[in-house]
């Protein structure tokens, strides 16, 4: 519990003074002359800009940080306990280890924002009264009606997240690796494509949340609340199959092989294939596997030219120097794949037909994809959030619609 908050109306410091402020702090995280620590503390900093600065372990205790841009701010090891973030952008802040304790993050926008062990557990501010000593209060606890708190595609391994009330909050293709979440409040919460593999889930409240797709792989789930929760497609620890998937991949690659003289043609839509070990280098020609699970596969070197692969899950796989030419993968999920030197390009049939690659609403959040061929390739809607095409040819591309935050390596005339 923080003490001793100043009674009289917070400091509100210019934006010049600020600047001041933190140039100084910079000197001092560089061992430069003239360099001091920034300290915040119980000031009003809202709608001021703070972006792009060097602010690691600094201090804004009970601070009001209403509003005020942090985008792309380094926040590691800073001192936030009981601040006012409600509506902040913390856009790609680097929040590692950071004391977020008590904080209120309501209508927060901290989307790719990297809060690695950050602990955003409960804690108060407390008053000093005459009569009855230290009291526990809330700077912003009547503040009604704000938007929630937007922590999609934010990192959140190892944070410590215990207690903490999100309700409704905003966690769609965030990073919860290994998190603590214990006794959480996270009802109606959106933790669509979320990783919680690992996360301590224990005695937290999910009830209404959308878990469509999050992946649970060894997370505590022991007293969790998940009535009316949306459970679709979500990636659990692995399930004994119904079938043996990894013999029929092998029959249709034969079928393949052989023109359909030998083995024998499948459908694998809806199928979880996680449970087959070797896939590399198979030749899988038009496979069709739509919503299919393919979570962290190694197909490397597989050949999928006019496969359909509609709504996929293809997350964390290994894609490096597969043939997905022509491949329907309109959205598909490969978030964080390994695209390297893959081929997307047009696939040209026998009687003259083109068949482009589809990627259309497709999420390729972060994946890597240096010196892929996505010549013609339709990216429309897709989100390509964080991706790394360095060296890939783009020429004829299509994306309108698409989501380029981040990306390197995007050139050309795509």
């Amino acid at each position: 519990m923080a003490t001793s908050p100043p009674l009289e109306p917070p400091l509100r410091p210019t934006q010049a003074q600020i600047n001041e402020i933190c140039d100084k702090h910079e000197r001092l995280k560089s061992a430069r002359p003239g360099g001091a620590r920034a300290v915040f503390s119980w000031m009003d900093l809202s709608g001021r800009v703070l972006s792009g600065k060097n602010l690691s372990e600094a201090e804004f205790t009970g601070a009001t940080l209403r509003g005020t841009k942090f985008l792309r701010t380094s926040l590691e090891n800073a001192t936030l306990f009981g601040a006012d973030l409600s509506d902040a952008d913390l856009r790609g802040a680097q929040l590692r280890r950071a004391d977020l304790r008590g904080a209120s993050l309501r209508g927060a926008n901290l989307t790719e924002a990297d809060l690695f062990e950050a602990d955003l557990r409960e804690g108060s501010i407390a008053l000093s009264d005459h009569t009855q000593g230290l009291i526990a209060h809330s700077l912003w606890a009547n503040r009604r009606g704000a938007p929630v708190a937007d922590l999609s595609g934010a990192n959140l391994s190892r944070s410590q997240l215990g207690g903490i009330v999100a309700m409704s909050a905003d966690f769609s293709n965030a990073i919860l690796k290994d998190c603590r979440l214990v006794r959480a409040n996270l009802k109606s919460a959106n933790l669509s494509n979320a990783d919680l593999s690992g996360c301590d889930l224990s005695g937290t409240t999910l009830s209404d949340a959308n878990l469509s797709r999050a992946i649970l792989i060894g997370a505590k789930t022991h007293g969790c609340v998940m009535d009316r929760a949306l459970m679709t497609g979500i990636i659990r620890d692995g399930v004994m199959p119904d079938r043996p998937y990894g013999q029929l991949l092998r029959n249709y690659s034969l079928w393949c092989d052989t023109s359909g003289r030998e083995g024998e043609l499948t459908i694998f839509d809806d199928t979880d294939l996680r449970s087959v070990s070797d896939v590399r280098g198979m030749l899988l020609t038009g496979l069709s596997a739509k919503n299919a699970i393919f979570f962290g596969l190694d197909l490397e070197g597989v050949g999928l030219q006019g496969a359909h692969l509609e709504g996929a899950d293809l997350r964390g796989c290994n894609l490096r120097f597969a043939d997905l030419r022509g491949a329907r993968l309109t959205g598909a999920n490969l978030s964080f794949a390994n695209l390297e030197q893959v081929q997307m390009s047009t696939l040209n049939i026998m009687d003259g037909r083109a068949i482009q690659t589809d990627l259309r609403a497709a999420s390729l959040r972060g994946v890597k994809g240096a010196t892929a061929d996505l010549r013609d390739a339709l990216l429309n809607d897709a989100d390509l959030t964080g991706a790394d095409f360095t060296g890939a040819n783009i020429q004829g591309c299509q994306v309108q619609g698409a989501i380029l935050d981040r990306i390197t390596g995007w050139s050309g005339n795509g």
